[in-house]
């Protein structure tokens, strides 16, 4: 079969399969598997094996978990999973939205309220801002969740805060779970120090290290077995597998996961400089090169030959240092991390003219310990601190082989 007759036949069964009856429906989910096989064959996300789950949601009432990046890359482009859903006559009631919106253009942190899709006239609950967690309430008609959202493998990236309260909410409320799984940009690795319990917040809730290695599926696996859930309780979970995955190539995601990683570089140097983040420095929000680039107003222009001025963009209303020249480093060319790169902070905060508001409250929170900002304060070197994590490592990477499903 021509790529022409896969592009055009998987979208008019899309279109159609709701008017049509089981042949159809089978049809249309291997069309929609060959349309994507077309497009790059090694890999194949859980959302993309449609005859994998669509069995399983069979004479459910489906909720789903999801955003921008809960996709289906066919030969014809990317189609949303709600659109797909619907159009195999699964009984899609409602989406839930994370951090960003639905969408996901909303700024970090910006609450995001309930609505409607326009498209579809779906109802979209809101899991950012006073609900992170969805309501006995919001799913008393539904048998059951699929969580669909592209994670970057961060402790402090919120989707897998977002993953917990909806497993809890599951167990809670007797429906089941299914996490379709898509790749991790960065589980190539697995570094940073572990949370400690007495830091936890949405932007670090399990005792793990900055960079955990699992995609969305394995995390989710051990956030059950780990009995990390409220009460210990246990989320009847299944978890769809991707075909093709390893974890050590790196990933171009189709879609950015989040306004302010716009690409593969940004995904990479996250882990390093979102640190930033808890201090007076621009980690790029309001650039183009979003956790590409850092800078202060408060570092030496002598030291530092690269400058820009934040302004307000889609995801950075208001940036830090907003309409100030900042002096720093332009990280866009730097070869692929595989490690917690602590260079730049290190450096940023010896050079910094306000040392004694370079660090914020926000900084423990996203490191998950008070001992980083003492080690740096302290005058500790990048590579005696990242020493101090080994035992605390070594003790994870055991735990996680558990669950490790590829």
């Amino acid at each position: 079969m021509s790529l022409r007759f896969f592009k055009s036949t998987f979208l008019f069964l899309l279109i159609t399969a709701t008017g049509c009856g089981n042949q159809s429906e089978s049809k249309s989910v291997a069309i929609a598997e060959d349309a994507r096989a077309q497009v790059h064959s090694s890999l194949k996300t859980g959302a993309e094996r449609t005859a994998a789950y669509l069995p399983l949601l069979k004479g459910k009432k489906v909720g789903l978990v999801g955003n921008q990046t809960s996709i289906i890359q066919t030969e014809a482009g990317n189609v949303h999973l709600v659109d797909t859903l619907l159009a195999l006559n699964v009984d899609l009631r409602k989406v839930f939205a994370p951090e960003h919106g639905f969408r996901g253009t909303a700024d970090a942190g910006e609450v995001i309220e309930d609505g409607r899709d326009p498209k579809t006239g779906l109802p979209v609950f809101s899991l950012y801002g006073n609900n992170k967690k969805p309501s006995a309430e919001q799913l008393k008609d539904l048998d059951i969740l699929i969580f669909d959202l592209q994670d970057v493998g961060v402790r402090f990236y919120t989707y897998i805060s977002t993953l917990h309260y909806v497993m809890e909410a599951a167990a809670e409320n007797d429906l089941e779970v299914i996490v379709l799984d898509r790749p991790n940009p960065n589980g190539h690795y697995v570094d940073g120090p572990v949370l400690e319990p007495a830091h936890q917040s949405f932007v670090g809730m399990h005792p793990v290290p900055v960079v955990h290695g699992m995609t969305i599926g394995e995390y989710a696996q051990m956030t059950n077995g780990e009995k990390w859930l409220k009460n210990g309780v246990q989320a009847p979970l299944q978890v769809i597998k991707m075909e093709g995955y390893d974890r050590n190539e790196s990933y171009d995601l189709p879609i950015k996961p989040s306004p302010n990683l716009p690409n593969a570089q940004a995904i990479n140097l996250y882990p390093s400089l979102c640190f930033f983040e808890g201090t007076n420095v621009n980690a790029g929000r309001g650039t183009q090169k979003q956790f590409q680039v850092f800078g202060s107003p408060y570092l030496p222009k002598a030291k530092y030959d690269f400058s820009y001025v934040p302004e307000s963009n889609e995801g950075a209303k208001n940036p830090k240092h907003l309409g100030k020249t900042c002096y720093g480093k332009d990280l866009s060319e730097e070869p692929r991390l595989d490690y917690l790169n602590l260079k730049w902070l290190i450096e940023a905060y010896n050079h910094t003219s306000k040392k004694e508001e370079f660090f914020n409250n926000f900084f423990t929170k996203l490191a998950g310990t008070t001992k980083l900002q003492k080690q740096i304060e302290g005058g500790m070197s990048g590579d005696d601190i990242r020493r101090t994590w080994e035992a605390g490592l070594e003790e994870f990477s055991q735990k996680r082989a558990v669950y490790l499903l590829y």
